[in-house]
């Protein structure tokens, strides 16, 4: 029979040496395999385990629940923030308001680039948008989660090297194994029609795409923030404000040179 796995996350109520020890030994009784142990967010303990039935997780579901040293968090089968937590030691910040939305600072680059990487590597359409000031890591981070995925990456609008307006793809770029990228405002304010319908035809791709910018694409396409799948926010600082003034202060949109900035 295949194992399944699940993650338990439970909460330290009365410490005390060898309090893991006999939670271990209680996995080994009912046959659950330990696959990775940590803290998660210097409160609570996360593990990822692997077992051959349901009723072997019922059992240490009951169990652990008559522990009065323990406070179960969670126990399920394990999400993608769920793996992140155990392997970061830490929970991605999501919004409470907007459950697609994800945020990160630029001191966490390193869990962001695994988190994009593990949605990249998901079968199917995923449309994915970005969000970020100027020389925060937007760009970099997208091309070094495309590395960690083993995916080939394929500039579609950008400014990273030099402003990239494609109208057309090679056979062989047709492929649901690329990462697409665009930069929303290149595609909005330098592109004409022959790259919007290059657009349309990667969205029907089932293929990763991924959005700098989404809100002015959404803003000047035919389609909107509801059709994305994911947005990640990245910043600064925790309390940095995403605006687009700096852009518009360089001049950005003008015919000239983009003012050193690096989208």
């Amino acid at each position: 029979m295949v194992k399944k796995e699940w993650y338990l996350e439970y909460r330290i109520k009365k410490n005390r040496p060898g309090l893991l020890g006999d939670i271990s030994s209680l996995l080994g009784m009912l046959s659950i395999n330990i696959v990775t142990i940590n803290g998660v967010d210097d409160k609570s303990r996360g593990l990822l385990m692997r077992a051959e039935s349901e009723d072997q997780i019922k059992r240490l579901d009951s169990i652990l629940m008559t522990m009065d040293t323990i406070e179960i968090v969670k126990l399920r089968e394990p999400k993608l923030r769920d793996r992140m937590a155990v392997r970061h030691g830490r929970y991605i910040e999501r919004d409470a308001d907007d459950r697609k939305t994800f945020r990160f600072i630029r001191s966490e680059l390193g869990l962001l680039v695994d988190f994009m990487a593990e949605l990249y590597k998901m079968e199917g359409h995923r449309l994915i948008g970005v969000r970020g000031m100027p020389r925060v890591g937007k760009t970099e981070s997208i091309v070094a989660a495309s590395v960690c995925a083993n995916k080939k990456w394929l500039f579609m609008s950008s400014t990273m090297i030099k402003q990239t307006v494609r109208e057309q793809l090679l056979r062989d770029e047709y492929s649901s194994n690329n990462i697409f990228i665009f930069d929303g405002v290149m595609s909005a304010k330098r592109a004409g029609e022959k790259h919007w319908q290059l657009v349309r035809e990667v969205m029907q791709l089932p293929a990763v795409k991924v959005v700098e910018h989404p809100d002015v694409f959404a803003e000047n396409s035919d389609y909107s923030l509801d059709d994305f799948d994911y947005i990640i926010e990245l910043r600064h600082e925790p309390d940095e404000e995403i605006t687009y003034e700096a852009v518009e202060k360089n001049n950005l949109f003008q015919d000239s040179n983009f003012g050193g900035f690096n989208f």
